[in-house]
């Protein structure tokens, strides 16, 4: 089965990536959001009508989690009611959705991985516009497919990987929430994993995202705390040239000059969005039902360091 795929957000960190691999599954037709305002419904309709696709892959999301504590009807513009409308023009041009969701939809009392099962309690504005879209998808009856992921990092955008980058060439100590923990996700393995899974489905028939629709969590293996991403990442920045292009572009050509990363607790680095303790997800059902395994975080992340950028121009959200 050829595929028309109509792809959003395709300059963000999954979105670039998932342009780079998805033209082998068939013609792309991509957006980002000079191309697509996701506010504007009638763009949104006219743009699946125009490409008609046989699958939509939704990699365009508002992200910033503190911002949405003030910002939350754009919040729910870009993360509820877009995907919502895109999964009702699906459903009516038979189509297929995919969809990228998030660990916040958990409050993170638990001690053990989340699994698909668990009962959703998002504790700050971003985890609920995410859930309540995962929740729009799945009342339109469109197929669709699901991914939460989480702590998505990558050589471009706005992410921790970047952020500790820039820091440990400004600062001597840097101080880091230790008592958070999840999954870093490298963007080009959700890419990666993605593409598997639809070129599966594709193999299968036109009807094979209908069977195996649902959520479904895609993470890196193993769990860390943000103190010890953090050391992780300044770690292997050590050892990395400083001529390789993303690289200089994060640190801006400076050396690191950091000495020190203390580990603090969450009451000593407030925020205006809660952050759940505890977000690992478990990957078992990805992993029964495709096969998929993605590799662990520190593996992951001594790839990103060594992986090319795609391009670094424009931003998505």
């Amino acid at each position: 089965m050829n595929s028309r795929i109509l792809l959003t957000g395709k300059t963000g960190q999954v979105g670039a990536e998932l342009l780079a691999l998805l033209p082998r599954l068939g013609e792309v037709t991509a957006f980002d959001r000079h191309d697509l305002d996701l506010s504007n419904p009638d763009q949104i309709r006219r743009a699946i009508r125009d490409v008609q696709p046989t699958v939509i892959v939704n990699a365009a999301a508002y992200t910033s989690v503190d911002q949405a504590e003030r910002e939350e009807k754009q919040a729910h513009i870009l993360n509820v009611d877009a995907p919502a409308l895109m999964a009702e023009e699906a459903k009516r041009i038979g189509a297929a959705l995919v969809h990228y969701s998030t660990d916040y939809v958990f409050d993170g009392s638990s001690s053990v991985p989340y699994d698909e099962e668990d009962q959703p309690n998002p504790i700050n504005v971003y985890g609920r516009t995410k859930l309540a879209g995962e929740q729009a998808i799945r009342a339109t009856g469109v197929p669709h497919l699901i991914f939460r992921t989480a702590w998505v990092y990558g050589t471009r955008g706005r992410n921790f990987l970047l952020t500790i980058l820039r820091l440990g060439t400004e600062r001597e100590e840097l101080r880091i929430v230790r008592d958070q923990f999840g999954a870093p996700t490298w963007s080009r393995e959700i890419a990666k994993c993605t593409v598997s899974v639809l070129a599966q489905l594709s193999r299968e028939g036109q009807q094979a995202v209908s069977r195996f629709s649902g959520t479904y969590h895609l993470t890196a293996a193993d769990k860390t705390s943000w103190f010890e991403f953090a050391e992780a990442i300044l770690e292997v920045a050590s050892r990395t040239p400083r001529d390789i292009p993303w690289f200089a572009a994060a640190t801006g050509g400076n050396p690191l000059v950091v000495r020190r990363v203390t580990p603090i607790v969450t009451e000593q680095y407030p925020t205006l969005a809660r952050r759940p303790a505890y977000s690992v997800l478990s990957n078992h059902r990805l992993k029964q039902i495709f096969g998929l395994e993605l590799p662990d975080w520190r593996s992951e992340l001594a790839s990103a360091f060594g992986s090319g950028q795609i391009n670094d121009q424009s931003r998505d959200p």
